[in-house]
């Protein structure tokens, strides 16, 4: 083909096709082609005229446009009245669009020309062209819709070309077929098209004579509906398609064709519409594939929420949410600083690990509205089958797509905040491991081609800000852990959840309650009573259970009274009243005893709900040599037992202690609370000085706290869970703690806040320890 190129005025059309060598009459009211045709009558009067593929739409973009179109002559422009124009066009050649342009206040197109170069002596031109003619007056017998002297004026035409445009132009088919025989490249190909579409169209009009014949004595004005009914069911069966013609296959079509899909998306959607308008509708495969269409058409693909990078705002933000957590908030002000620097987060998985109720969902709120992101929140707790993540194959009935690709379609955007809450919590089973599942999910060098099993095709997350949220990291497999940045949730101090009460929860519960109108104050000493007597927790959830529980108390009063609370005087909740609303104390001040026995010690202990204290007991019988071990204990613990146990055999010298003893001693050692279970080796200091103080009979002070694992020759290693431990030490007006050396370095990233007010003592080995306790005497001094 031989092909110019130009620059020229566009007219987009609705419902209309213009071909080469026909002149036709179109009205033009848009405008933005009026301003077009303006701008042609000043210059070679050429326009080119493009059809729209959606005619609903008032200001057409590119997408929604043909690329094949006609290059057109501007014979005449009337006015009219209502400022619409009539124009009268001369369709010269076909055009195809290299590129849409928008001038000020019209449409252009830079534009190949097609000049067709077919060989119009070619035998099989002519054998096409005479059976095109054929079809057509078979054609024109059948439709009455083609007046006599156009079908006459059409045959008498010799130039196979324009016969053919005219010919495409006069067929009554629909606007996406006329469009193909506009596309088609050579005159073979439009005259192999023409056929097509008359033999067809000459068939259904012999079934609808049929249908005629075979109905038309029955109708009668209440069959008329029925027989409609029939005649399209007739025509379907008869073609084995048309589902297209359906308002609801049309409907689908619509969205396919103006959703915004990266190219590859578009085709499958396309071939599986195509499919699925070749299925019987009430098939249940017919089911499946329109499902999968929804499905397609509901995720987001491109459309991206605009990041909001003002690291001031985010600040106040994270402020207004929550108080303290002030490593936390540095560390998330740091990662917006770096994202607006680089404008990239590829890389960066938050896990925020910490006990319940210290604001790590809730967090993760906070940074979607500091970015000005959707956010998204899905929980893995219990989720034991891979499918729960990479979704079902379509095989399989009822099939839908995982947790990630279901959680992008409620976000609505391809960059949201999203949110994999309890993510130790997983399980595994025969049907897979979503752990593993999870891998390519959070690692950026994968899952910018994620497959879900339902869509089978790659989906990019790397526009995605994921945060995991856990109480513990041992429930997390080490290779998805690999892929997080750890920010660690310590709990909070009482003076934290003391002003936590009054700036959040104290106004939130108010408002909850319909109280705001009453004006109720809390002493500080009430709150504080509060956190200590009713409550035993690392964050804040069950505070705010026993503030709503003041507040329902007071509501259930007034209405009982038939009151008002706007014509109430001033409520105080002071620590004495506070019985009426809570009752009488849930949980003692301090779980540490005022003074401790023989072979009592305090040690300390992580658990999933923040740090606590325990008292372990060791007592002594007469009778020959044996171990016991009470209190729930785990296997850890008890090996942590057995080999401080030892530890002390080996240093019966230097304690004094007679060896026979441990022969003719029974040594029980409990740990109450037995129907908690307890576990892990950082029990290991406290359990040998159990045993110290019961064979010495010394006491140990009641203000220290021990937490080590101890091995058998005395060295202290490091433990973990720091800050809950020093935490609970707090929290029992524990001023001492002994630890081992060896957690310097952690002790130096806990906050100052928590290790305020603790005298905290470091030692290398339990030698150094005993010397400290003055449980024997260091080497070279004499006791005095």
């Amino acid at each position: 083909m031989k092909e110019e190129i130009l620059q020229i005025p566009l007219v987009p059309l609705r419902d209309l096709v213009v071909f080469p060598n026909m002149v036709f009459p179109i009205l033009v009211g848009r405008t933005n082609s009026i301003n077009a045709l303006e701008e042609s009558m000043m210059g070679k009067k050429k326009i080119l005229l493009v059809t729209q593929k959606d005619p609903e739409a008032e200001d057409p973009s590119s997408r929604k446009l043909y690329r094949v179109g006609t290059l057109a002559n501007l014979l005449q422009i009337m006015r009219l009245p209502k400022g619409e124009l009539k124009v009268l066009v001369e369709g010269l050649h076909r055009a195809k669009v290299i590129r849409f342009l928008r001038a000020d206040d019209h449409l252009e197109a830079k534009i190949s020309v097609i000049r067709r170069n077919d060989d119009p002596t070619s035998p099989l031109l002519e054998a096409l062209r005479r059976k095109a003619t054929a079809l057509f007056e078979n054609y024109s017998r059948y439709n009455e819709g083609i007046p006599l002297e156009v079908s006459s004026s059409v045959l008498r035409i010799d130039n196979p070309q324009r016969f053919a445009d005219l010919l495409s132009a006069h067929l009554l088919l629909r606007v996406n077929e006329q469009q193909k025989l506009l596309e088609s490249e050579t005159l073979l190909d439009q005259f192999k098209l023409l056929i097509g579409y008359l033999t067809k169209e000459i068939e259904i009009s012999k079934i609808e004579q049929q249908l005629d014949g075979e109905v038309k004595q029955q109708i009668t004005d209440s069959q008329r509906r029925l027989y409609l009914q029939q005649q399209l069911k007739t025509i379907q069966d008869e073609l084995g398609e048309n589902n297209f013609e359906s308002d609801e296959y049309r409907e689908l079509f619509e969205r396919i064709e103006v959703a915004d899909f990266p190219e590859n998306i578009r085709e499958v959607a396309e071939r599986e519409f195509n499919r699925l308008t070749r299925m019987h509708p009430v098939s249940a495969e017919a089911a499946v594939v329109r499902n999968y269409l929804d499905w397609l058409l509901d995720i987001p693909w491109t459309l991206k929420t605009r990041d909001n990078l003002d690291i001031k705002k985010a600040r106040k933000i994270l402020d207004e949410d929550h108080y303290g957590l002030k490593e936390v908030k540095n560390r998330i002000i740091e990662y917006l600083s770096v994202m607006r620097i680089s404008r990239s987060i590829k890389g960066q998985i938050l896990c925020f690990v910490g006990p319940p109720g210290v604001g790590k969902t809730s967090l993760g709120k906070s940074i979607a509205r500091c970015l000005g992101r959707n956010f998204v929140r899905t929980s893995l707790g219990g989720v034991h089958d891979e499918a729960q993540i990479r979704g079902h194959r379509r095989t399989y009935i009822g099939a839908i797509p995982g947790k990630v690709i279901e959680s992008l379609r409620k976000a609505g955007s391809i960059n949201p905040v999203f949110l994999l809450d309890e993510v130790d919590k997983m399980g595994q089973d025969i049907r897979g491991d979503p752990a593993s599942a999870l891998l390519e999910v959070l690692d950026p060098e994968q899952n910018n081609a994620f497959c879900d099993h339902f869509l089978e095709v790659d989906y990019d997350l790397s526009n995605v800000l994921f945060i995991t949220t856990a109480n513990t990291l041992p429930g997390i497999p080490p290779p998805l852990l690999d892929r997080m940045e750890i920010l660690r949730f310590p709990g909070y101090l009482d003076n934290e959840k003391l002003a936590i009460a009054k700036e959040f929860l104290i106004p939130k519960g108010l408002k909850a309650h319909g109280l705001e109108k009453l004006r109720i104050t809390f002493s500080d000493s009430s709150i504080l009573s509060i956190i200590t007597n009713y409550t035993q927790e690392a964050g804040v959830r069950e505070l705010e259970r026993k503030i709503h529980k003041v507040f329902r108390v007071i509501a259930t009063q007034l209405v009982e009274k038939g009151l008002e609370p706007q014509n109430q005087k001033p409520l105080f909740i002071s620590k004495q009243n506070l019985v009426k609303y809570l009752g009488q104390h849930t949980f003692l001040e301090s779980k540490k005893p005022e003074t401790l026995l023989p072979g009592e010690t305090i040690g300390l202990a992580w658990t999933a709900s923040g740090g606590d204290i325990m008292v372990i007991e060791t007592a002594l019988m007469d009778a020959p040599f044996k171990l016991s071990l009470t209190g729930s204990l785990g296997d850890v613990m008890k090996e942590s037992a057995a080999a401080a146990l030892s530890y002390v055999r080996s240093r019966t010298k230097m304690l004094g202690i007679d060896p026979a003893l441990f022969r003719r001693k029974e040594i029980h050692i409990h740990v109450p609370e037995g129907g908690i279970p307890k576990d892990g080796p950082s029990a290991g200091i406290t359990l040998a000085l159990s045993i110290i103080s019961a064979f010495t009979r010394k006491s140990l002070p009641e203000d220290i706290a021990f937490t080590g694992e101890v091995t058998l020759n005395g060295r202290l290693l490091p433990i973990g869970g720091l800050p809950e431990k020093l935490l609970a030490a707090k929290r029992n007006k524990i001023n001492k703690v002994i630890l081992p050396k060896r957690n310097q370095e952690k002790l130096v990233e806990i906050d100052p806040q928590i290790k305020k007010g603790l005298d905290l003592q470091l030692f290398e080995n339990m030698d150094e320890v005993l010397y400290y306790l003055d449980l024997v005497s260091p080497p070279g001094k004499q006791p005095q």
